[in-house]
């Protein structure tokens, strides 16, 4: 590293930062919550910091061992790590990035005019870092923090960088996206005991040196794409969003109601195998049977009664309904005229049709034209519907619709439905399918609960999220 001069109020002059080789030193770009903790914690593990922002009285406060945020135990931090010498501040980017190893990029992305995203202070983050790199040799590590829309970090700050320093993405220097999951008022705590650690890397150099970094407080970091760690940032805090808009309209739904909305939701979260799960989780087809529609049905219709608006809860179904429309667009765009259906009761292990949402698909298609041949593992001609069909005779058009027909759209034997067909739907995760779709490549597939779960499936091969 070469030297610098950097504040460190302890001393009231310029000092010289010592040359520590054990530990990458880390510049840390942005002194806001996320630039003070990261500057602060990084330095407790005996990391050598540089801490950088334009506002020089925040700089000035962190030399000084004082944060300017309130949470817990960053003082402490800041000032211990004043003591110890490892942390220095200044206002200069560019020599920042040539006196470390390492650069976390913590500026700040506001919302933008039209309800996007302000890469303001990235692309001015971007072209320092990219000057400081045209200055130095050997490898550096550029580490986006910061909340940004997928693509941002290798499509806009990647290429500016290599602009301005002249050098290459992956060979001279590497470039990550390291989400950070800190809560305000725990955040000390939250960096050394992570929820998880997640980085998105392009090279893997840099993916061990970033290892190697979080190896003191997690073992088992969590490495994938760039774009897959910037959506993740985003997901989780919508998530988050979700579960207190939910909390708030069953409070709202429960007041009025004489239940109180605390004992409920303290029942609710008991209950780790469904509720707090990763269960329901993964992207597929939309939600059905005889439980979930007809009982989101029945809160909106409480809700309305008693004149309570519960905007969360009444687009359940809505949101329902847009993932049937774009399963049944998808089936249409493969022109198909001949298509085959593998499960139609609303999950596997079942014959259970009530509000499957596959018949309504189904019978969109019908009114298209298009021939079905349908096989289910649970299923076949003999199986009766009269009763299922009086239970959900106010909620289930595409069961109405194709109940005189199903029968003869009923086969056997899997093999035959793919004989048949032109394109083939899948809405079971049944082994009988998997193996079926692994001897015919050709045929269009749209797997509605990922059978496939390589990401190389081929082009004729897809679902509705992925």
């Amino acid at each position: 590293m070469m030297d610098m001069q950097l504040i460190n109020a302890s001393q009231a002059v310029p000092v010289q930062l010592d040359k520590i080789t054990e530990k990458p030193c880390i510049s840390v770009v942005g002194l806001g919550y996320v630039g003070a903790v990261s500057t602060a914690c990084l330095s407790s593990l005996g990391h050598p910091v540089i801490g950088v922002d334009v506002d020089i009285s925040k700089v000035e406060q962190i030399a000084s061992g004082i944060s300017p945020i309130h949470e817990k135990d960053l003082d402490r931090l800041l000032l211990e790590g004043i003591e110890r010498n490892l942390i220095h501040t200044t206002t200069d980017v560019s020599q920042a990035v040539v006196d470390s190893d390492v650069t976390f990029v913590s500026v700040g992305t506001p919302t933008s005019e039209d309800g996007g995203c302000d890469f303001s202070y990235i692309d001015t983050a971007a072209r320092s870092i990219g000057l400081g790199l045209s200055r130095k040799g050997g490898f550096h590590t550029v580490v986006m923090r910061c909340s940004i829309p997928p693509g941002t970090t290798l499509e806009m700050m990647a290429p500016v960088i290599e602009e301005v320093s002249g050098k290459t993405v992956g060979v001279d220097f590497g470039i990550c996206f390291n989400p950070e999951f800190l809560r305000e008022g725990v955040a000390v705590a939250d960096f050394h005991a992570p929820p998880k650690t997640v980085i998105g890397v392009t090279d893997s150099r840099s993916e061990r040196i970033m290892r190697k970094i979080y190896s003191a407080v997690d073992k088992n970091v969590i490495v994938t794409s760039v774009e897959t760690a910037e959506m993740v940032k985003y997901i989780d805090n919508v998530w988050h969003a979700t579960k207190v808009t939910f909390a708030n309209e069953v409070g709202r739904l429960c007041k009025p109601l004489g239940v109180d909305s605390h004992d409920v939701m303290d029942i609710f979260v008991q209950d780790t195998k469904l509720n707090l799960s990763s269960y329901y989780l993964k992207p597929g087809f939309a939600f059905g049977g005889s439980c979930l529609p007809k009982e989101v049905r029945a809160v909106a219709h409480i809700a309305e009664g008693i004149g309570v608006n519960l905007p969360l809860i009444k687009s359940l179904s809505t949101s329902n309904s847009a993932h049937i429309d774009a399963a049944i667009q998808m089936a249409k765009d493969t022109g198909a005229r001949r298509i085959g259906v593998f499960g139609i009761a609303f999950k596997p292990g079942t014959d259970d049709l009530r509000e499957s949402p596959i018949l309504e698909v189904m019978a969109a298609l019908e009114e298209e034209g298009i021939e079905i041949f349908v096989h289910d593992s649970a299923i076949t001609k003999k199986t009766s519907l009269s009763g299922q069909l009086s239970y959900m005779r106010h909620g289930s058009p595409g069961l109405r619709a194709l109940a005189s027909r199903l029968s003869d759209m009923l086969y056997d034997d899997a093999v035959v439905v793919m004989e048949k067909s032109d394109a083939v739907i899948v809405t079971h995760a049944h082994e009988t399918y998997r193996k079926i779709l692994k001897n015919d490549e050709q045929k269009p597939v749209l797997d509605l609960v990922r059978l496939n779960s390589s990401k190389t499936a081929g082009p004729n091969y897809a679902g509705i999220g992925w």
